[in-house]
């Protein structure tokens, strides 16, 4: 009885020594990357299988007993994974329990159009284009904001997605940063600003952010424009013509153009344009609700990304001289 107790005993042991060895082993996979997708309501029996099926050459039987020996199998979490060379099943299953999704990132510029952001979604590595096929009133409907122009409505920023994510999850996540951001600046708002609502404050920080090449220079712009508006003169300004234009403007803009009647067209109209232009950043909102105190009413571009300012015609016709001469 004692011999068997013995062989019993080292035969535990050299099982508990192979598992534990098998444990911390590289698994074998079919290729040196293998991409892992587990639905939400997954059992532990089919996450092993999942894994097996992915690439991962070891019997779901034993992945599967793995998960429930550890007392882990319930914590394991929906998502897309990546399985890379050198994963063993301990480290495996800390990346499902962890939820260490595969993620990407798609980056959405300051100063993009709409048309912009969705060529850049249309781009992204292993997002899904569920948007593609949409017009943009009926991707805003899908948003939940039917009637709403999407211009502007996005915060220019990076986002991480996991793969296989749909495009939509991108824009809702954009489409509520811009509104938290826009908030926030128009509770910031100054007295002075000639921007009444929010949506009028988002429409001027477009074009505060198309007219800017250098950030500094924001709360000066804002300032010209907002005298603009206050003084009832046209804000003049080539970036909403442009936009008006559309597909027409073939990036040179022509005199016939300043004098082409759209709504966008800020030669021919006083206030606004009826939406935004662009996608502004935090330092536009915020220099639409804050525009520096200025008597300026004119700007010229000085070559370098920085503007040079004016309070009078006169002023402004010497420095158009001076600096679109060097150019």
């Amino acid at each position: 009885m004692r011999r068997l107790f013995l062989s019993l005993l080292v035969l535990a042991g050299l099982c508990g020594g192979a598992a534990w060895w098998w444990l911390n082993q590289p698994l074998a996979l079919a290729a040196p990357s293998l991409d892992l997708s587990i639905e939400p309501g997954t059992s532990a029996r089919g996450v092993a299988q999942a894994v097996a099926d992915a690439g991962v050459q070891t019997p779901s039987v034993l992945l599967y007993a793995w998960f429930r020996v550890s007392g882990d199998a319930r914590q394991i979490k929906a998502g897309s994974y990546e399985i890379s060379s050198g994963t063993t099943p301990i480290s495996l299953l800390r990346k499902l329990v962890r939820g260490d999704e595969a993620l990407r990132a798609v980056t959405l510029v300051e100063g993009w159009t709409f048309r912009q952001v969705r060529a850049a979604l249309a781009k992204a590595e292993q997002l899904k284009p569920d948007s593609s096929a949409l017009s943009d009133s009926s991707v805003m409907a899908a948003l939940g904001r039917p009637g709403v122009h999407p211009e502007g409505r996005f915060f220019p920023d990076t986002y991480t997605y996991s793969k296989g994510s749909s495009d939509f999850a991108v824009l809702t996540r954009a489409m509520h940063a811009m509104d938290k951001k826009l908030a926030a600046a128009w509770a910031l708002r100054q007295p002075s600003s000639q921007a009444q609502t929010p949506e009028q404050a988002l429409t001027l920080a477009s074009i505060v952010e198309k007219e800017t090449g250098q950030a500094s220079d924001r709360p000066m712009v804002a300032g010209v424009f907002n005298n603009r508006l206050r003084v009832g003169m046209p804000l003049q300004t080539d970036p909403t013509v442009i936009y008006g234009l559309g597909a027409a403007f073939d990036g040179n803009l022509r005199k016939r153009d300043l004098q082409a009647d759209t709504p966008y067209n800020t030669y021919l109209r006083t206030g606004l344009p009826p939406t935004p232009i662009a996608m502004p950043g935090t330092q536009s909102l915020l220099a639409a609700v804050q525009p520096a105190p200025t008597s300026a009413l004119y700007f010229v571009a000085r070559g370098d990304g920085s503007s040079q300012f004016s309070s009078s015609l006169e002023e402004h016709n010497r420095a158009v001289n001076k600096y679109q001469r060097k150019q």
